[in-house]
């Protein structure tokens, strides 16, 4: 069986993704409820998400140079052994400055996502490698519907059941890369130089390079749209389970961890539903670019519905909304991937984790400022307002017909 897994990198790649993502989305519903039980505002709760991304931000492109050298697995261990340690700090957390300390180690340490990213790339043939790039979004729907499920059952039994399980999921993913993901993996492109195989990498700052893809007609509108689905998506994640406890009530009680955690499940069973199936119909249907624009506008109508949803059927389908716009990020992902050249993959895939770090940094903070001084319908706007933003960018024309996502992944 394990010669078998070994054959096809990319099932590994999507286990990896799947555990790590479902162990990120047990700790979402929970953590502002687990910093709130050590006396933390939620100014201090928009803090702690956003010191993760802060450590994010520069040791992302670090570490994805660094595996341009040594490897994609070696350093895909050590980010996934950082996400174990930092897992390991929360759950014997009795202060709040330790709950910090495991963000930053988690945040220092964190390069998963980009790195499987990169895996793709370097494992792919350029013809191939937009419907390879569906599997991150297949894990990330799985992960949204598992995790927070998970997360909801288990906090009420305590709030370290949640994120002991995390941690075993963590600890799952390293034996997963160490087992199952070959160590040198093939260079499709029979290319050479000292760029490694996913192309120059970047430093956080060396933004006058960065400014360069800004600049490219056929980039600059993706990259946009990229973050302004990120940074809605970041407002959202950052508030929501302070919102809910603010605007809901279950059998009499504000809601917790476990009605939150229910509620994201809710989410991820629908965006879960679209990115593992329905995609690839989509795209051959309505086409990538026009499918990113209506993910997009399906964001602002679901958050500016959420704002003014007081009941909790209106929650759910505010919820059922703004969960179509999960789509979004496989899209733009495999469209930028596509505009990009082949030596650029690795400076264009740094490039988007860093906008995801800035997104990260920034959206939570504005989340907490807004709900702690009482203002929970202007942090649903805000929300709304940047995806609406993201849909207003015009994107030219295609050159060619993309290939769609979502349908039978090749390696």
């Amino acid at each position: 069986m394990i010669d078998s897994l070994r054959s096809s990198p990319l099932l590994p790649i999507f286990l990896i993704v799947a555990v790590d993502i479902l162990g990120y989305t047990i700790i979402l519903p929970l953590l502002p409820f687990y910093a709130e039980h050590m006396g933390a505002t939620p100014g201090v709760v928009g803090m702690l998400v956003g010191v993760y991304a802060v450590c994010q931000l520069f040791a992302g492109p670090l570490l994805g140079r660094m595996s341009d050298t040594f490897g994609r697995k070696p350093l895909l261990t050590v980010s996934q052994i950082g996400t174990l340690i930092g897992f390991l700090v929360l759950a014997f957390s009795n202060q709040l400055w330790m709950v910090f300390l495991s963000r930053i180690i988690d945040g220092a340490t964190a390069g998963n996502l980009s790195l499987a990213q990169a895996y793709i790339s370097d494992v792919t043939a350029p013809e191939k490698r937009a419907k390879s790039f569906g599997v991150i979004g297949i894990a990330f729907g799985l992960g949204f519907l598992l995790g927070p499920a998970i997360s909801g059952f288990l906090s009420q039994f305590g709030y370290h059941y949640p994120i002991f399980a995390a941690a075993s999921l963590s600890a799952l993913s390293i034996l997963a890369t160490t087992f199952l993901l070959p160590a040198n993996p093939p260079r499709r492109d029979g290319s050479h130089g000292d760029t490694g195989p996913g192309g120059q990498r970047l430093s956080v700052l060396q933004w006058g390079r960065y400014v360069e893809y800004f600049r490219r007609p056929s980039l600059a509108p993706l990259l946009a749209k990229f973050f302004a689905y990120v940074f809605s998506f970041a407002i959202f994640t950052g508030g929501f389970a302070l919102f809910a406890e603010r605007r809901y009530l279950w059998q009499g009680r504000p809601f917790g961890p476990k009605e939150v955690g229910y509620i994201f499940a809710f989410s991820g069973l629908i965006g879960g539903t679209l990115q593992g199936g329905a995609l690839g119909s989509l795209v051959r249907r309505f086409g990538e670019r026009a499918l990113l624009a209506s993910s997009l506008l399906a964001c602002a109508v679901g958050y500016v519905v959420l704002g003014y949803a007081y009941t909790i059927p209106l929650l759910l389908l505010a919820s059922a909304i703004s969960s179509f716009g999960g789509i979004a990020r496989p899209v733009v992902t495999s469209l930028i991937t596509q505009v990009a050249g082949r030596r650029e993959q690795g400076a264009v895939l740094g490039l988007t984790q860093s906008l995801t770090s800035i997104a990260m940094i920034t959206g939570p903070v504005i989340a907490g400022f807004l709900i702690q001084h009482g203002k929970l319908e202007a942090w649903a706007l805000a929300s709304a307002v940047v995806a609406a933003a993201g849909y207003l960018v015009t994107t030219p024309a295609a050159p060619g017909r993309a290939e769609p996502i979502g349908s039978e992944i090749e390696a």
